[in-house]
């Protein structure tokens, strides 16, 4: 008996130390992932909101609902609980998932979209204040009074909006494949229909209904200061039809006048046909002003500066402005009101289904130094 006991102590005693054991592990388990935890947490910048639990799988469930239920399907039962919806006004705002994609597209699409200023806006009636002239300033000694300065002037502009639509189609055997991407297929296409429209609005637009273009703006051969605020200033070519014996000399002069600290950011605008004849141009050493890219993905270079191919720009001709050069992160604003809407159309196209979609975007002119435009014209 006394053996049996001391047989049962024993075996309590490696049952104690097992339980002791596994409790350890367990401990050691939950401080490593508490670590981890900890270490993303003080890895994320300073001020920066803290990720919420589930929120890339919130959003991931907002996209499918609307993709599968009211894209594929056209059910609209769930939809109103999940985003903001207004048929009347043309449509259901899409979900930010889908909406980025669609902005992302554009961005690599739109050429005068890739370089302009882009401002988000919740309204259509977006104004800026432009200043015209800074606070005066000087030098005083250190005891010295401190005169009043001059006021700065400044001039304000509203860029003209319209509405930016796009309307892909689909057959409804595209839609019931559950293998199709929809959501990446849509975006390309509706950010490829918005490129096309937008980038001639940008460039030629009346500012009627739609953004006012870079060359639609008043142009004049004055030099910066005396030129009033938002006209536009042009180089000529010294020849009424095209390039004169030294275009190479006027390109030049494009880029000196424009202020050093907007050329650090400039870029040439041209289509391919003028870049077809700036191509072959020469200096007065027989040098080609033209530099290719040397890395792929650089774009191509002319006396320095980047090349940005516009297909809306013209063609070189009488009284045309067919190349533009300057900075137009600070020359040209572009707004747009947050959110892209989306009305699904099964019965105007029989049997296939429309996607007609929407966006507010408007253009101007900001800074009328910023950007330089080369005249075909003896003067």
């Amino acid at each position: 008996m006394e053996h049996e006991a001391n047989t049962e102590a024993l075996d309590a005693s490696f049952d104690i130390v097992a339980r002791q054991d596994a409790a350890d592990q367990a401990l050691g388990a939950l401080r490593s992932e508490v670590a981890v935890v900890k270490s993303r947490f003080e890895r994320a910048p300073r001020g920066a909101a803290r990720p919420m639990l589930g929120s890339g799988d919130a959003a991931a469930v907002e996209t499918k609902g609307f993709v599968d239920g009211y894209l594929r399907a056209g059910r609209d039962s769930e939809l109103k609980s999940m985003v903001i919806g207004s048929p009347t006004n043309g449509g259901y705002l899409v979900p930010t998932e889908l909406d980025r994609k669609i902005a992302e597209h554009l961005l690599n699409i739109s050429p005068i979209r890739a370089i302009a200023q882009i401002v988000q806006t919740s309204t259509s009636d977006y104004r800026k204040l432009v200043s015209l002239s800074g606070t005066a300033s000087g030098w005083v000694s250190e005891a010295a009074g401190r005169p009043e300065t001059g006021e700065p002037t400044f001039a304000e502009i509203a860029p003209p909006s319209g509405d930016l639509y796009a309307n892909p189609s689909a057959s409804q055997a595209m839609l019931d494949d559950a293998v199709f991407d929809l959501e990446t297929w849509l975006a390309g296409q509706i950010a490829n229909e918005f490129a096309r429209a937008e980038g001639a609005a940008f460039i030629n637009g009346t500012g009627i209904g739609q953004p006012l273009g870079f060359l639609t703006s008043a142009t004049s051969a004055a030099v910066d200061g005396p030129r009033s605020f938002g006209t536009l200033q042009y180089i000529p070519t010294g020849n009424a039809t095209g390039f004169d014996a030294s275009p190479d000399l006027h390109l030049i002069d494009m880029v000196m006048s424009l202020k050093p600290g907007h050329r650090q950011n400039a870029s040439w605008v041209m289509n391919s046909q003028t870049i077809a004849v700036v191509r072959k141009l020469k200096d007065g050493d027989g040098a080609f002003l033209w530099q290719g890219g040397m890395i792929d993905g650089q774009p191509n270079r002319l006396l320095g500066y980047p090349v940005v191919e516009a297909a809306d720009m013209p063609n070189i001709g009488a009284n045309t402005c067919p190349v533009a050069f300057g900075n137009f992160q600070a020359g040209y604003l572009l707004t747009e009101r947050m959110g892209t809407r989306i009305l699904r159309d099964p019965y105007t196209n029989k049997p296939f289904v429309n996607f007609y979609a929407t966006r507010r975007v408007g253009g101007q002119v900001l800074d009328s130094e910023a950007i330089k435009l080369l005249k075909i014209a003896a003067s």
